[in-house]
């Protein structure tokens, strides 16, 4: 087993998740620095305010990732350490960071990838009606022709938005992640259709500032699984993924088909009937602004099978089905299928922006991690990933979530997603089997993982 020449291996992180130095150096906040204010938000009252201190220690980050081989980087830029205000003054010493980081990446033969959107949201343009402003992606065009203006002549490859249907969904339905708003459910898909313009013109910024950038989106793909390899069962499986006839956020034609086919899927206009989002003219041309990739998110599947009447139907795990410690389900086969069929769907090469899981671990008395789990876990996944390649589907790179144990949102510190084990009362690192593990999987191109 070997995966293609070129192919990018990788790890990622995001800003708010790592950086800490919430208010250092003309900072603004973000919606996230709000929300962590909120009693009973995260778990045990934990901020991002310090997180790992990759603000102040990059270069020793850097470094372990130079130890584990990485090939390429993707990091995320957060929006109010560049424009404290979200518009207008530019705060220089925050637009260095990002400088100074690159460099030290290429110095160090890693390619960055930039996301330019990883939910940190100014809250001075929350403040401003946020994605609900129509203003909003015109402030996000700003934002990304400030930063890439800056990096275009080391940074080739960007990410615009991360999971809209999670900033969105999880922030604007459910309440669950910053800003924590419940709103209408038609408010919540303007809001939606105002993060996909961005998207579109942060495409254009992109093009504009960069030659021969490699641009793309990062949705969070949750495939449908069929039961058995029935074909019966593939084609309700592929069905599946990409209906619409839910009121929740959790798409996935949706999102990506506005970006790849310049409009919205029939069957949600017709679903959402009112509450469809109100499009403007040109709308959703500059959605579509023309991509290189398609970034996907995935950690999990969700199983299904044919009804027998050309619909299918959900299949629950069975009893004692194996879980991660966030408790989702483990499918490795959710990196064969869901490659397969956005491939199919949208012809377009892929990159798996992020794939993991969190584990209890810890420093053993040994002084190092032992996580096999992780290990087990992210082999079945690569496995199923090239049996997709084998397939015929163009995946260009992984990049593994995520490099540092880090801030997991509303779960706070409770979930270790890292490669490395962070301390977060000393900030030591300690690199776990894993890392070394990974780094053996980069030097053989993925030969040891037969």
């Amino acid at each position: 087993m070997s995966f293609p020449s070129g192919f990018v291996w990788g790890a990622a992180a995001a800003a708010y998740q790592i950086e800490g130095s919430a208010y250092a150096d003309g900072k603004g906040l973000s919606v996230w620095d709000m929300f962590t204010r909120k009693a009973g938000a995260v778990f045990e009252g934990h901020t991002g305010d310090v997180a790992c201190d990759h603000y102040v220690r990059y270069e020793e980050d850097v470094a372990l990732m130079r130890e584990l081989g990485l090939r390429a980087y993707r990091l995320s830029v957060a929006w109010p350490r560049v424009l404290p205000a979200g518009t207008g003054t530019v705060n220089q010493a925050g637009l260095d960071f990002y400088d100074r980081l690159v460099d030290a990446l290429l110095a160090r033969g890693i390619t960055p990838y930039v996301t330019l959107f990883h939910w940190d949201y100014p809250l001075e343009l929350y403040y401003k009606g946020g994605w609900l402003n129509p203003d909003s992606p015109a402030w996000f065009a700003e934002y990304t022709q400030i930063v890439t203006r800056r990096l275009a002549d080391r940074v080739k490859h960007y990410i615009t938005l991360n999971e809209p249907q999670v900033f969105i969904g999880l922030g604007h339905l459910e309440g669950t992640h910053a800003p924590g708003d419940k709103l209408r459910f038609r408010e919540m898909l303007q809001a939606g259709h105002h993060a996909l313009l961005a998207h579109g013109k942060s495409v254009q910024a992109i093009r504009a500032e960069t030659r021969g950038a490699e641009v793309g989106f990062s949705p969070v793909v949750t495939p449908r699984l069929p039961k058995s390899d029935s074909e019966a069962d593939v084609a309700a499986a592929r069905q599946a993924t990409f209906a619409v006839n839910q009121r929740n956020s959790w798409t996935h034609s949706w999102w990506m088909d506005p970006v790849f086919f310049g409009k919205y899927p029939d069957d949600g206009l017709e679903f959402y009937g009112a509450d469809a989002p109100q499009v403007g003219q040109g709308d959703l041309a500059t959605i579509a602004a023309p991509v290189d990739f398609v970034g996907m998110n995935n950690y999990q599947g969700l199983l299904v099978e044919a009804d027998g009447a050309g619909g299918y139907r959900d299949v629950p795990f069975g009893d004692g089905y194996p879980r991660t410690a966030f408790n989702w389900p483990i499918t490795p086969d959710s990196l064969y299928w869901g490659p397969r069929f956005l491939f199919e769907r949208y012809r377009k090469p892929l990159l798996i922006t992020e794939n993991g899981l969190s584990v209890r671990d810890w420093v053993a008395v040994d002084g190092a991690v032992h996580d096999a789990a992780r290990i087990d876990f992210t082999t079945r996944y690569l496995r199923a990933l090239h049996r997709a390649i084998q397939h015929g589907v163009d995946v260009r790179g992984y990049f593994h979530w995520s490099i540092l144990d880090n801030f997991e949102w509303a779960e706070g510190y409770k979930e270790r997603f890292g490669l490395i084990h962070v301390d977060y009362q000393t900030q030591k690192r300690t690199p776990k089997d894993s890392a070394d593990w990974y780094r053996r999987v980069i030097e053989s191109n993925g030969e040891n993982l037969h």
